[in-house]
């Protein structure tokens, strides 16, 4: 569960933080207020990609940090990020620059980290993203996630991976000799040229760390042993100054006891002012002023950031390129290899390729029809009367792919009487909405968050009231987020969180504010379009609403 998000100067949003509850917490406000800047900051310290346009105007840089219940990470990731740890902290930062800086529990790591955990914590559902849900790829994405078939998925990537290698030996045996060489020549360059810097993957972080430190090495070690002596070695320094002060008073203390608790709390500060003076000590020594290490150190960060501008963006990317270079060379020099054994090569992985491609198919098939009548199940309720929701699968054994030899698309007819029909064609924005409601329900599995941006865009009356119930009943056993427009959506929150921009005219913020009692019925009033803050007619329609969504 999400404990806290705080935000600086993130898009517009100078500072804020809020603590949503379990349940659905709704986020409501004015259109145009910034409703989804929260939920986008929330993305962004998750691992999603962010550019220094974020950085609010006038500001270096930005940071966003979120707190997490560790509960329900798998143990194999928790021991990876954050051994023995009951709460998650991720924060992150980007400067104006697009440089970003990413850590969990205060332990530097990559982006992608934040991702890999995030995806265990939190579902999204972003603004408009509804309409992704028409592109096969997408469907096919959610029918294997159903159907639990990623890793059957990554063998059938594998060996269509060792077929297009094999097709490639083929294609270069066919190659002259001089553009093999070319290739040759480029390929070596290109290896040598990571091998001679020999990046290790978090080299670059753990540099960006101690570079700050290295650079100011020597002011540093000034203003440390001003501020030992000034603690500990000279006649009238704090320690001595502290200690005379703390004998005075337990002398007192002997004569009034009333005096003991202010003793005891100045040798508490004896004890605490001794341990600074170690530590600053202990800080001293590990100090190093060494130019010829900051020099080193300084050319070891500027090779690693040209490598990774060149192959990069990650330290990462850039070792998984000198692989790729590795295999392509050896696809070069080993083209020689007899043009009969690499066909009979190809005949078997091809056949490989094919029987797990007959396995995803079969597989997919099942689930298609479960995922379906589940589909059907989950959005009947949201104002549908004789819904059809079918999942054709049909393979293309001729031509294999990645992800198997299928297509796979998803088929709907909200109305009685109505053949299915793919989603592009016979659904609307508000149909799509509630279908990708009813999916991200079923999918969603044990991730303790999700997160709805304006799922409910689209639809209106007595739907979005049923909308609404929905999400009430998914936050039952987990924590919802929901930006929304709709006052009969807000109304089943648990809590509710008003979204608010104010502008000076020169300078433009959003504040964010948890309502509680009068003011929940106040902004449902709002949104229901009262006339003024004292609009009685819809103050009390407001009121209804409110009782009746907490009575269903």
């Amino acid at each position: 569960m999400l404990k806290k998000l705080s935000v600086r100067n993130f898009a517009v949003i100078s500072q804020a933080s809020f603590a949503p509850q379990a349940g659905l917490n709704v986020f409501t406000g004015e259109t145009g207020a910034g409703k989804s800047v929260a939920i986008s900051a929330l993305g962004f310290v998750l691992g999603a990609r962010g550019s220094a346009s974020l950085v609010k105007d006038g500001c270096d840089k930005l940071e966003v940090c979120a707190e997490f219940d560790a509960q329900g990470v798998p143990p194999a990731l928790l021991q990876k990020y954050a051994p023995g740890e009951a709460v998650l902290t991720f924060q992150r930062t980007l400067d104006k620059k697009g440089k970003s800086k990413a850590f969990i529990n205060r332990r530097p790591v990559p982006a992608a980290a934040l991702a890999e955990l995030g995806k265990e914590l939190v579902d999204f559902h972003g603004q408009h993203e509804h309409q992704s849900l028409l592109r096969p790829e997408v469907q096919l994405q959610m029918l294997d996630t159903y159907a639990k078939l990623l890793p059957l998925r990554q063998k059938t990537a594998q060996a269509y991976k060792e077929w297009q290698n094999i097709l490639a030996q083929l294609q270069s045996c066919q190659m002259s000799e001089q553009e093999k060489q070319r290739l040759l020549d480029l390929y070596a360059f290109q290896l040598k040229e990571i091998e001679d810097i020999n990046p290790k993957e978090g080299e670059d972080l753990d540099l960006e760390q101690k570079l700050p430190q290295m650079k100011h090495a020597g002011r540093l070690l000034e203003l440390a042993g001003q501020a030992y002596q000034s603690l500990y070695e000279e006649e009238d320094s704090a320690t001595a100054l502290l200690g005379r002060a703390a004998r005075q008073v337990r002398e007192m203390a002997e004569l009034d006891e009333n005096a003991a608790p202010v003793a005891d709390a100045l040798e508490n500060a004896e004890t605490l002012l001794s341990d600074a003076c170690a530590d600053l000590s202990a800080y001293q020594s590990n100090l190093n002023a060494d130019p010829q290490m900051l020099d080193d150190m300084l050319s070891r960060h500027e090779k690693l950031k040209r490598l990774k501008l060149k192959y990069g963006p990650e330290i990462a990317d850039v070792l998984k390129k000198a692989a790729e270079l590795k295999e392509q060379i050896n696809h070069l020099q080993n083209s020689h290899m007899h043009e009969e054994d690499l066909r009979r090569e190809e005949q078997l992985v091809r056949t490989r390729l094919n029987a797990l491609c007959e396995d995803l198919h079969d597989k997919r098939s099942a689930a298609a029809q479960k995922l379906a009548k589940q589909l059907e199940k989950e959005i009947a309720p949201l104002g549908f009367e004789g819904l059809v929701f079918e999942i054709a699968v049909e393979m293309d054994a001729e031509n294999p792919g990645p992800t198997g030899a299928d297509n796979v698309e998803f088929l709907f007819s909200p109305n009685p009487g109505q053949s299915p029909r793919p989603l592009a064609q016979s659904a609307s924005g508000g149909e799509l909405s509630r279908v990708m409601l009813g999916l991200k329900t079923v999918l969603a599995g044990d991730v303790p968050v999700m997160v709805f941006d304006e799922v409910d865009t689209g639809v209106g009356g007595r739907t979005a009231a049923l909308v609404g119930q929905k999400l009430r009943a998914v936050a039952k056993g987990r924590q919802v987020l929901c930006v929304t427009h709709l006052a009969s959506v807000a109304a089943n929150a648990d809590a509710f969180f008003h979204i608010e921009k104010t502008t000076d005219g020169k300078h433009t913020d959003v504040s964010l504010t948890a309502l509680h009692g009068d003011e929940i019925t106040a902004e449902i009033a709002r949104m229901l379009g009262a006339a003024g803050d004292n609009d009685q007619t819809a103050l009390r329609h407001a009121q209804e609403m409110l009782q009746r969504a907490q009575n269903n």
